[in-house]
C-alpha cells in the first residue's frame, strides 16, 4: 500500500488525489491521508505530495467537466470538515465520480459517495446555524462584527470556492 500524505488544504488532497491517480498503482492499493493525523501503518510506503496551482487546477477541471459543479462544490466543503480520513473519502469519491457517467451526487448507494455526502450535509448544517443564531455588535467606528467559531472551519487555505 502506498499512502500518499497531504496537506489539510484543498489544494493539498487535491494534489493528493492527482499523485495517487497519476502514480497508476491502482485504486486499491493508494490512500490519502493528511500530515499530522493518523498514525503510520507498517509495509506502507509514505509519499509527500507536493503542492502545485497546475496539479489542483487540472483536478477542478477535470471534476467540472466530468462530475459537474456540484461534485466540485460538495468537494470543497467536504474539505473544510475537521473529520479525519476526509481526504481519502474525497479520493474515493473522485474515483467514481471522474469513471461515471451519471450524476454521481445522487448515488448514494455507493458507500464513498454516501461518506462525501454525510459529510457535506454536516458542515452545510453547521454553516445554516450560525448563518440563523450570529448576533452581531456594533463597535465604535460603527462596524458590525460579529464573532464565530465553527467545529467544521478548514485551515486558513482560503475562503472561497474553487474556481
Amino acid at each position: 500500500m502506498t499512502i500518499f500524505v497531504c496537506r489539510d488544504t484543498m489544494a493539498g488532497i487535491l494534489c493528493g488525489v492527482y499523485d495517487a491517480w497519476m502514480s497508476r498503482l491502482g485504486h486499491g492499493n493508494v490512500a490519502l491521508e493528511l500530515e499530522d493525523q493518523g498514525n503510520m501503518q507498517m509495509f506502507c510506503q509514505y509519499r509527500q505530495v507536493e503542492e502545485t496551482e497546475e496539479k489542483t487546477e487540472k483536478v477542478i477541471r477535470a471534476v467540472r467537466e466530468k462530475a459537474g459543479q456540484e461534485a466540485c462544490e460538495m468537494i470543497f466543503r467536504v474539505s473544510l470538515s475537521r473529520e479525519e480520513g476526509k481526504a481519502d473519502r474525497i479520493y474515493r469519491f473522485l474515483v467514481y465520480a471522474l469513471n461515471s457517467r451519471r450524476k454521481i451526487t445522487d448515488m448514494l448507494q455507493i458507500p464513498a459517495v454516501y461518506e462525501v455526502f454525510r459529510i457535506d450535509r454536516n458542515v452545510g448544517n453547521e454553516a445554516h446555524q450560525f448563518i440563523q443564531f450570529s448576533r452581531f455588535s456594533r463597535t465604535r467606528e460603527g462596524i458590525l462584527v460579529c464573532t464565530v467559531r465553527p467545529k467544521n472551519d478548514g485551515p486558513s487555505f482560503c475562503r472561497q470556492s474553487p474556481g
